[in-house]
């Protein structure tokens, strides 16, 4: 309740000395629309709600069958400053928006009040000769005693020969247009074609008589331009307009209410938030041919900017790429064309759908190459290896290594490295699962969910090792950073752990974090063992000691998910260090474990 004191003693300010209803014919005069309902009792009860918290609450039936809950009326900065406070504190949904007068139709909260000044239509008479007749059964009321306010029908400005005069003059796409105005207002269900048949004939006519005018099936200029007011209305406050960036070689219409120039940062340039919506637009712009635009589409996939899920398609020549997140819609599109890649990014926040795909469309139907593309020396970006041309990459939140078990590809790595995972990558992209985990022993084995063909496969070791003997690691000692495993020489201290635990065996050796899960390798290139992360917490071991779990109790884990080991045999002798380097690399992964 604090806060909302605040947001109003903020929008009293704001409002200045209202003392009454401003006229809504006004052309100045403006909404905040909060939400919409496909039902008068659902719109009742929400505006019902609203009004409980927040003042200047009203009901307007959209047509359609739709009726929205607005607040207002406001003069246009005014309105702007309520979005904005209401938005910041979450009192109203984050896709609010500004909206005018004609987008409403008959009010229908609070009850009585007419604030859009529509004139009201004589009541019916009732005689005093029908008993059946009550003040629940009187002409203008509905069933549960919600009065609404019917509007005279509007009189035409053209008559029905006058109007097809000037439809006539209609271009082809003026008549789609229409046709998918009439459509998002739900009276048309046909192919956009701009012919204007029996179909499209009969939606004019329900939105017409929806509407207050004269039923006709012909759209008057005047209808004409209310009808594709209607249909634009929730694209207000967002200042559509068309930006000529001449360093990118594009102009598009980008909302500028919105977004605002930010940097260059090849092969983009940045239009970050400026306003209240949380949203950003990327213009794309390089020299390149098929491989850079392949790689482009690649890299971004990276990008935090553009979440995992959601389709995606490249072509020879174009690639579309959709990222469907919980807080952000990401839309990336891109064309290749003598010599140079140029297209867009619209990031948008998810759960304002209609909005963000009208915007789109815009966006996409205004895009217009120029001459010249990103100079690949623009911008004035520090290197980060956590950024690519100014944007985050996506990282896991721990990566651990992992080695192949067996020729099907499952995957040994340590149970740190699978805790609370939202999902699990192998490599850079594939995604796996989780076959067992024991978490006492330290040991989880994963499966890849498509067939994997690994280049190399652990050949675990049934002989005691040597105490003293060297031993060596392989691991993603950096995380993946380096994107290749490296190996750790050590030796072998001893073949328990310090409290006598069997299934243990003592390493001397340094090892990193990323390292853990790696497989051990005795001298002849067997696995010996897995490496154990850092017990962390108190115990703070000494340097060059480290602790792997070994092959009989990874066997052990193994042989109880149903999986059989490859021993190793046939091998005499030490082996030699680049040929263990080669070992290591076919037969170590890096596991990724995601949010």
């Amino acid at each position: 309740m604090k806060r909302l004191i605040v947001s109003v003693v903020m929008l009293i300010g704001v409002i200045g000395a209202w003392t009454g209803p401003i006229q809504a014919q006004s052309e100045e005069v403006v909404w905040v629309q909060v939400e919409a309902q496909p039902s008068l009792a659902q719109a009742r009860d929400r505006a019902q709600d609203f009004a409980a918290t927040l003042p200047d609450v009203n009901g307007f039936s959209l047509g359609g069958g739709w009726y929205a809950i607005a607040l207002g009326p406001y003069q246009p900065d005014d309105a702007q400053e309520v979005l904005r406070v209401y938005r910041s504190e979450g009192q109203i949904p984050r896709d609010s928006y500004i909206a005018e007068s004609s987008s409403f139709r008959r009010q229908f909260w609070p009850v009585g009040t007419n604030l859009l000044n529509l004139p009201a239509p004589a009541p019916a008479p009732v005689t005093q000769t029908d008993p059946q007749v009550n003040s629940d059964q009187a002409e203008g009321t509905t069933e549960d005693n919600v009065t609404l306010v019917e509007p005279q029908v509007i009189v035409p400005d053209e008559t029905p020969s006058e109007a097809r005069a000037s439809e006539r003059a209609l271009t082809k796409a003026e008549r789609e247009q229409l046709q998918i105005a009439l459509q998002w207002a739900g009276y048309y269900q046909a192919a956009i074609d701009g012919a204007f048949g029996r179909g499209t004939r009969r939606s004019m006519a329900d939105w017409q008589e929806a509407n207050n005018h004269e039923v006709t099936g012909i759209l008057t200029t005047a209808q004409r331009t209310e009808l594709i007011g209607q249909y634009n209305a929730i694209l207000d406050g967002l200042g559509l307009d068309v930006v000529t960036d001449q360093a990118a070689g594009i102009e598009m219409v980008m909302p500028t209410d919105v977004v605002s120039f930010s940097r260059y940062s090849p092969p983009f340039a940045h239009y970050d938030s400026s306003g209240d919506i949380d949203a950003r637009v990327l213009l794309i712009s390089q020299e390149g041919n098929q491989n850079t635009l392949y790689g482009l589409y690649d890299i971004m996939q990276t990008l935090e900017i553009v979440p995992e899920d959601g389709p995606r398609e490249r072509g020879s020549d174009s690639f579309t790429l959709v990222g469907e997140g919980a807080t952000s819609i990401s839309h990336s599109e891109a064309w290749l064309e003598e010599g140079q890649i140029k297209g867009f990014t619209l990031i948008w926040p998810a759960g304002d759908e209609e909005r963000r795909r009208r915007l789109l469309g815009e966006m996409r139907a205004s895009f217009t190459r120029l001459e010249g593309a990103l100079d690949p020396a623009a911008g004035d970006d520090s290197p980060n290896i956590d950024l690519v041309s100014g944007l985050e990459i996506r990282r896991p939140k721990i990566a651990r290594s992992g080695f192949f078990f067996d020729d099907v590809g499952h995957v040994v790595t340590t149970s740190e490295a699978v805790r609370s995972c939202g999902r699990i990558t192998l490599g850079s992209q594939t995604e796996a699962d989780v076959l067992t985990n024991d978490t006492e022993a330290g040991v989880a084995i994963l499966k890849a969910r498509k067939t994997l063909a690994p280049p190399e496969i652990a050949r675990l070791s049934a002989r005691v090792p040597r105490l003293q003997s060297e031993v060596a690691v392989a691991g993603f000692s950096y995380e993946g950073m380096l994107g290749a495993p490296t190996l750790t020489y050590g030796h072998l201290a001893d073949i328990k752990g310090l409290s006598g635990e069997t299934g243990l065996k003592r390493l001397a050796l340094n090892a990193l974090p990323g390292d853990a899960g790696g497989p051990v390798f005795d001298d002849s290139g067997a696995v010996l063992g897995m490496l154990l992360p850092d017990p962390g917490g108190d115990r703070q071991l000494p340097d060059k000691v480290r602790f792997a779990v070994n092959s009989e109790t990874i066997r052990t884990v193994a042989q109880a998910a149903g999986l059989s080991a490859e021993e190793a045999t046939g091998r005499a002798g030490r082996i030699a260090p680049e040929d263990l380097a080669n070992e290591a690399q076919g037969l170590t992964v890096l596991v990724s474990c995601w949010d």
